[in-house]
């Protein structure tokens, strides 16, 4: 039938198969056509060998399209109303749809005939493709995110004595490179493999390296206690942090790529190990947010210490005092864009300068005043106010929103 169409997921991703206008209609309706993306179905040929019911399935292929998009809460919802079943092919999920509105649905059996389902490897394909594709758009994102921060990756690496981190920049020039070869042919053959074999070990020490410089820099926040070295701790990091969240976003766009290259090439030298080799990579990246996030989290925790620490000192600190809210939620909004663009699962924080009764406030700007035109008459200064401050009860306000 024209009108049927089959739903895949490899748990991340949702794949619609079938007659394009079929995909087409099926997606409009649901309201997920402009949030899908292109499935190019011809890259499972390589997988389905020979044999009678081999050249079905690729009468199928051709015969057909494909869409795939992010489970996102909206496209879940899909997966939830059709009642995908896992299939033999690990971590994949399918159903065969009917028109809608004309034909109940069903699912498919691994013994029908004309699905996809009926070769386990075209399945296991189609999640890989997914991945690839997935990977792919998550990489177009990392490069248009380093181009608005305005970071230049390579510069921050040059700054470091580091052998490792000068590879890193020539590794990012080879694996672009199979990239290119890749889309010229197709595949990944040895000798383009060979040139990124090792470049996982380069990009892993590299992102290390970058982890480390996130803790110093939270370190760096719990050995200050004066609110004037909080302020120049604070200010620096707002730097520091961007460079380094900058460097781990190269980390996992080179990554992502490799990763495909990686699938192209377990695809042409070991097809029955793509699905575990996918369901690998999956893990392999979840673990290196979670370490993204174990470093990222205690770094805004000692932040989130210093507002506390600057604002309990506002009445003789008035204008450090701010530099530190400001300068940390310069470094709070990065971290949380950064978490964003990685799909880190994180709350936004904020900081604001602790609100003072008016007296209170005229009597830190004086004090202020005081430090700033002349330092020795500080306690003059404070003598001045100090009636104005204790008639006048000081209103705190929370550090965190």
């Amino acid at each position: 039938m024209d009108d049927e169409i089959q739903l895949i997921s490899d748990g991340d991703r949702l794949a619609v198969i079938g007659e394009p206008r079929a995909v087409e209609k099926f997606l409009r309706s649901a309201g997920q056509w402009a949030a899908s993306n292109e499935l190019d179905l011809r890259r499972l040929k390589p997988l389905l060998g020979i044999g009678s019911d081999v050249v079905q399935t690729a009468s199928e292929i051709a015969a057909n399209s494909g869409r795939w998009l992010k489970l996102t809460e909206e496209s879940a919802r899909l997966y939830k109303a059709y009642g995908l079943m896992e299939t033999k092919t690990p971590g994949v999920s399918h159903v065969m749809v009917g028109t809608p509105g004309k034909v109940q649905n069903w699912l498919q059996s691994e013994q029908g005939n004309g699905s996809i389902l009926t070769n386990p490897a075209a399945l296991s394909g189609v999640a890989g493709i997914m991945a690839q594709l997935a990977y792919q758009q998550a990489t177009a994102e990392i490069t248009a995110y380093l181009a608005a921060i305005d970071v230049k990756v390579d510069e921050v690496l040059r700054k470091q004595d580091d052998d490792v981190l000068a590879h890193m920049i020539g590794m990012g020039f080879v694996i672009g490179e199979a990239m290119t070869v890749r889309e010229a042919t197709g595949t990944v053959n040895e000798v383009t493999w060979g040139k990124v074999e090792g470049a996982s070990e380069t990009i892993g020490s590299t992102q290390a390296y970058a982890l480390l410089q996130l803790k110093a820099i939270a370190e760096q926040f719990e050995g200050a206690t004066k609110v004037a070295d909080l302020a120049m701790t604070a200010e620096q990091a707002a730097t520091e942090v961007r460079e380094w969240l900058a460097v781990l976003a190269r980390c996992s766009e080179l990554q992502g790529l490799l990763d495909v290259l990686e699938l192209d090439r377990v695809l042409a030298v070991a097809p029955d190990e793509l699905s575990q080799h996918r369901l690998g990579l999956r893990t392999a990246r979840q673990n290196r947010l979670d370490l993204i996030a174990e470093h990222t989290e205690p770094l805004l925790d000692r932040i989130d210490a210093a507002c506390g620490t600057a604002n309990a000192k506002i009445l003789w600190n008035w204008t450090k005092a701010q530099a530190v809210v400001q300068s940390s939620n310069d470094v709070a909004t990065g971290v949380h864009d950064f978490h964003q663009l990685l799909e880190i699962e994180s709350v936004p924080r904020s900081w604001a300068p602790r609100q003072l009764e008016r007296a209170a406030g005229i009597g830190a700007q004086a004090i202020q005043k005081t430090k700033d035109t002349a330092p020795s008459a500080v306690a003059a200064g404070a003598l001045l106010v100090s009636g104005a401050i204790i008639k006048n009860k000081v209103r705190g306000q929370g550090t965190t929103s």
